[in-house]
């Protein structure tokens, strides 16, 4: 649906929940890593792109304190007061919401309550960032109704702290800066240590694809943090040897060639992934600009290959869908996105291959794993902020 008719669409969905009108919408797209596993928290480079999938909270404000907030997308609803904020295991998604909101009050910032409806278009479970997405729009409605003086970085880092200290999942940065600070037909090089970021256009005739597996991704949160504890020990064994070394980011490859001995195999393996996935970042960056398209198949191909055989982020859905990408026609390069374990994968395409390409992924994949993949295009769009009637 256009955005047109999803506004009434949710306009009519909300009058039926909370027998009012919305009177407001907030939104925040999801993302896509192009070139930066597990980079960004090593205080590493990301190559990342907000996409034209995201989530929309029609809303509207209410004079007591309490938020209720339910969704077109996910079973459930809940009611909180903005006094009394705990979680709610039964409907764990709107722990979300709720950590936004538990996180903006401890910084400070005085909120009211609000009626709101959420529909996203962002699948859950791939790799796309939808938790970030959730966590970012919500907070934008806080913004908006609150008339909070938060800039986007500072937003961002109060949804990412949302996220480790309320919903426990210890994550970088990534997912909600791309998701605030996205920008309309760029890719953005991100500084996760200074939070700055250089944007990079991308070639003409060039499509990004979205290569869902559909594979359980039941590994993810907790093997994310076993990866996160061995790149912090190698991080601490490294320190010993280079004592301004505080992250992998500070780690050259000389450096980590001369001490990989002193590690432990496996956070040996661990470390020189990142090392080497953000020198690919910055030279992704590079390829892009000059349209290097040699460059890009060999970065990206070396990206999968690091993450499978060194990080070990790899599934065998994910590697069959590998093989279905790179044996597609016009496809430019091919690898892995988000955590691994399965969920989205990503394909850079020359544009007017995307009907042959669809189908042959679709085929492929589907004869090799049984399961039938979702593959669909997207563009790079805007960070998150209020949804412009039309």
């Amino acid at each position: 649906m256009n955005q047109t008719e999803r506004q009434q669409y949710l306009t009519t969905e909300f009058f039926k929940r909370f027998g009012q009108l919305p009177t407001l919408f907030s939104r925040a797209p999801g993302r896509v890593d192009l070139m930066g596993s597990h980079t960004d928290y090593n205080h590493g480079y990301v190559m990342t792109m907000a996409i034209d999938r995201d989530a929309w909270i029609a809303a509207r404000p209410r004079t007591d304190r309490q938020i209720s907030i339910a969704s077109l997308n996910m079973d459930g609803s809940s009611t909180f007061l903005l006094d009394d904020i705990t979680h709610d295991n039964a409907v764990p998604w709107t722990n979300y919401v709720r950590g936004v909101a538990d996180v903006l009050q401890i910084a400070g910032h005085n909120l009211s309550g609000f009626d709101g409806l959420i529909h996203s278009t962002i699948p859950f479970g791939s790799g796309l960032s939808s938790s970030a997405a959730l966590e970012v729009a919500t907070a934008t409605l806080f913004k908006l109704f609150n008339n909070l003086g938060i800039d986007s970085v500072g937003l961002a880092l109060l949804c990412q702290r949302a996220e480790n200290q309320f919903v426990g999942v210890n994550c970088g940065i990534l997912d909600q800066y791309s998701s605030a600070l996205g920008q309309t037909g760029r890719a953005l090089l991100l500084d996760c240590r200074n939070l700055t970021t250089e944007t990079v256009a991308l070639p003409k005739n060039f499509q990004v694809v979205i290569c869902d597996t559909r594979a359980k991704r039941a590994l993810v949160r907790s093997e994310y943090g076993k990866r996160r504890a061995q790149c912090e020990e190698g991080v601490r064994r490294l320190a010993k040897f280079y004592p301004g070394v505080t992250a992998l980011r500070d780690v050259s490859p000389a450096q980590f060639d001369e001490h990989e001995a002193d590690l432990p195999e496996t956070v040996a393996k661990r470390c020189r992934f990142i090392i080497q996935e953000n020198q690919r970042v910055l030279d992704l960056a590079n390829a892009l600009s000059n349209n290097d398209l040699s460059a890009l198949k060999s970065l990206t191909a070396d990206s999968y290959l690091g993450a499978r055989d060194l990080y070990q982020i790899g599934c065998p859905e994910m590697e069959a869908m590998m093989k279905a990408m790179n044996s597609a026609p016009s496809t430019i390069g091919a690898r892995q996105a988000g955590a691994g374990f399965g969920g989205s994968m990503v394909s850079l395409i020359d544009t007017y291959s995307l009907k042959p390409f669809t189908r042959h992924v679709q085929k492929e994949y589907t004869a090799a794993t049984g399961i039938e993949p979702k593959v669909y295009p997207v563009n790079s769009v805007a960070g998150a902020g209020p949804v412009v009637p039309v």
